[in-house]
């Protein structure tokens, strides 16, 4: 942890975890992204902790790790972005205690996250609408829609008494 930084500069920790195989590749993976975070602009790294893998939970060949690492940004906008760029699994600001935000930074966290949440569900709706064209092209995938239609209409008839 560093001492006294300056103003509207933050240190924070972030948890990067992830999950995969071989075990070595994971550890290479780590050290690249934390490559790319200190090659982000207004971005430092002040300490680094990469832990060694894993076996995951009831895995033969899964592995699981982590890397801590300490960053001093240089100003709570930035830090936004690289929460939503790199999906950090746990955030920890360790400096300033105490921070003033000026209604437009404020505005522009906001405005940041909201943009990017856009993003998401627009990519989310594209690839609706692209699963829907395929299921269209694959009658296998028809067949599975038409049972799953069937069942919905035999539901809405159960327990519905009908006049002969």
């Amino acid at each position: 942890m560093s001492g006294k930084i300056e103003e509207n500069k933050m240190n924070a920790i972030m948890i990067i975890e992830i999950m995969g195989r071989p075990k070595e590749h994971l550890i290479q993976t780590l050290e690249a992204l934390s490559k790319e975070i200190s090659e982000e602009k207004g971005v430092k790294i002040v300490t680094k902790k990469i832990n060694e893998p894993v076996l995951a939970k009831d895995q033969k060949d899964l592995f699981t790790t982590f890397a801590e690492i300490e960053i001093e940004v240089e100003d709570p906008l930035l830090l936004t972005i690289l929460m939503f760029k790199y999906m950090p699994s746990h955030l920890e600001i360790v400096e300033p205690e105490k921070f003033i935000l000026t209604n437009v930074g404020f505005g522009d966290i906001l405005n940041e996250i909201t943009r990017r949440l856009h993003r998401y569900e627009e990519l989310v709706r594209v690839m609706q609408i692209q699963m829907q064209a395929q299921a269209q092209k694959v009658p296998q995938l028809k067949v599975i829609e038409n049972i799953k239609e069937e069942k919905k209409e035999s539901k809405k008839g159960k327990g519905k008494f009908k006049k002969k």
